[in-house]
């Protein structure tokens, strides 16, 4: 009792970040439109979620489920489903905010340092991206952090009943996604700070070599359900889209092996730095002038590094995303650091000054994210994605609305560029239950329009979407000039070359 009076403030500080986390993160949940991997993940979500035979629905595109299966659960509390999906990220980056205070806790062994590490987390422009989206990252940055205490937790115990639960939260990164497996290739470098007392050296490493096993097989069990679905040859499938298979990678000349790490380093370095701020990455790296907990550093640093390493070698296709997961043990250096730092600056004012300095930037990312997402200071390529470019939905809120009142005087097609994604569906997320709406993707595009929409034209009024770009079309959001259509509607992106748009089809012969 005493020790939890102790330790108050530092509770106390914890339950305050706990209220901030869920402000910042459902504040304007909604303001950003849905983007193309949203709209692909929660249809998923809608499909399994009522027909039970469509559970791995997934792994028809080579995608591991469990965030599929969670935005199932929230489905039932939230009537948009896009927001439950959004919700479920909500709800995991809680889960990672947690994580992130246990594990700095087992690692230093000070509420102090553990409650700066959760304050950071909060202000991670990062986080306040991925917690507010219905994508997998934040999901597997719940189970890498969770695995990286486990393992830690295993080490110091030694205990069958951690490495079980160690072994469940490993499969449930596997279930994830494919860099889920990571934390289990990791795993060899728990030795670098096993109990290196001599009397007990051999005896404590065979029982951690056997847990370890334990662990491991736990995490294979779970996977190999996956099998159970004819499309799991799929997800090796996916994965050489985004990571060369070292087969592969091992056939190419060294000149071409330079030049993809070189243009591999260039964007996920910026991406890092864009997203954890060089104040940070110096906070970083002046902790380990610091002998103290050496080791446990180190294998943090690692934790990081060497999956990075990885995604520089042998990435093919990247996004910023992919970094998210592996800064996350950054953090608790980071937190070691500061602490550090304001242990030994004793003046208040230079205290208050570097604060200023260490947090303007992530505080003013952050708060720009949750306020004009468009302007955030955050890499080219996630605005590409999720505001500019033809991937994000800007235009799909209006143009449902339109649907709606349009099918309001009778039947309707909804044809749209593209058969798999943002379209068709975003539109059978929120229309398809409209009995006087059809909607129907088409692609490739050609010159001319398919032929069976002139003979539904004859019953229906047909519209086609255009969103993305196309041979024919003169930019992303445009029709081919040879087709007999009437402009109706386009909603313009941030990116004035890109649009979606609306077309009505006026030749009925």
């Amino acid at each position: 009792m005493k020790t939890i009076r102790k330790h108050i403030p530092e509770l106390g500080s914890l339950v305050v970040i706990s209220f901030i986390y869920f402000f910042t993160r459902i504040i304007n949940i909604m303001h950003l439109p849905i983007f193309t991997d949203e709209a692909i993940y929660t249809r998923w979500a809608q499909i399994a979620y009522n027909d039970a035979s469509w559970r791995f629905i997934s792994l028809t595109d080579g995608k591991q489920p469990s965030f599929v299966w969670l935005h199932m659960v929230f489905l039932r509390f939230f009537e948009d489903p896009l927001l439950a999906g959004r919700m479920a990220s909500v709800f995991t980056g809680f889960l990672t905010l947690l994580g992130i205070f246990f594990l700095t806790q087992i690692v230093f062994k000070n509420l102090k340092i553990s409650v700066i590490a959760a304050a950071i987390y909060l202000i991670y422009p990062f986080a306040m991206v991925y917690d507010r989206l219905a994508l997998y990252e934040s999901i597997l940055a719940m189970f890498f952090v969770w695995a990286l205490y486990f393992q830690m937790l295993l080490v110091k115990k030694l205990r069958l009943d951690v490495a079980m639960i160690l072994g469940f939260v490993l499969g449930g990164g596997v279930l994830t996604k494919s860099s889920g497996f990571l934390a289990i290739y990791l795993l060899p470098f728990l030795y670098f700070i096993l109990d290196f007392n001599r009397k007990t050296l051999k005896r404590n490493a065979i029982r951690l070599t056997l847990l370890i096993v334990v662990s491991v097989i736990i995490a294979n069990i779970m996977y190999s359900i996956l099998r159970l679905s004819p499309f799991f040859h799929i997800i090796e499938q996916k994965n050489s889209i985004f990571v060369y298979p070292i087969s592969e990678w091992l056939s190419f000349s060294l000149q071409i092996k330079i030049e993809n790490i070189i243009s591999n380093f260039r964007g996920l370095f910026d991406w890092f730095v864009t997203y954890f701020s060089i104040p940070f990455a110096v906070v970083v790296i002046y902790s380990f002038l610091f002998k103290k907990f050496y080791k446990e550093k180190i294998l943090l640093t690692l934790w990081f590094l060497l999956p990075f390493l990885a995604l520089l070698v042998f990435g093919k296709t990247l996004y910023p995303r992919y970094v998210f997961f592996m800064s996350l043990p950054l953090l608790p250096i980071l937190a070691f650091g500061l602490f550090k730092i304001a242990s030994i600056v004793k003046n208040k004012i230079i205290i208050v000054l570097l604060s200023i300095g260490f947090f303007a930037y992530p505080i003013f990312s952050s708060y720009t994210i949750l306020t004009d997402f468009s302007n955030a200071p955050i890499p080219k390529s996630d605005l590409e994605q999720f505001v500019r470019g033809w991937p994000a939905g800007g235009g799909v809120r209006e143009s449902i609305e339109f649907f709606e009142e349009k099918a309001l005087s009778g039947e309707i097609l909804v044809a749209t560029q593209g058969t798999f994604g943002l379209m068709p569906y975003a539109y059978e997320i929120y229309l398809g239950e409209n009995p006087n709406i059809e909607i129907k993707g088409y692609w490739p595009i050609e010159d001319q329009p398919p032929t069976e929409v002139f003979e539904i034209a004859k019953n229906k009024e047909v519209y086609f979407v255009y969103y993305q770009p196309c041979p024919q079309c003169a930019y992303p959001g445009a029709a081919p000039t040879s087709w007999p259509l009437e402009k109706i509607e386009e909603y313009e992106k941030d990116d004035d070359n890109t649009s979606l748009s609306i077309y009505r089809l006026i030749d009925n012969n």
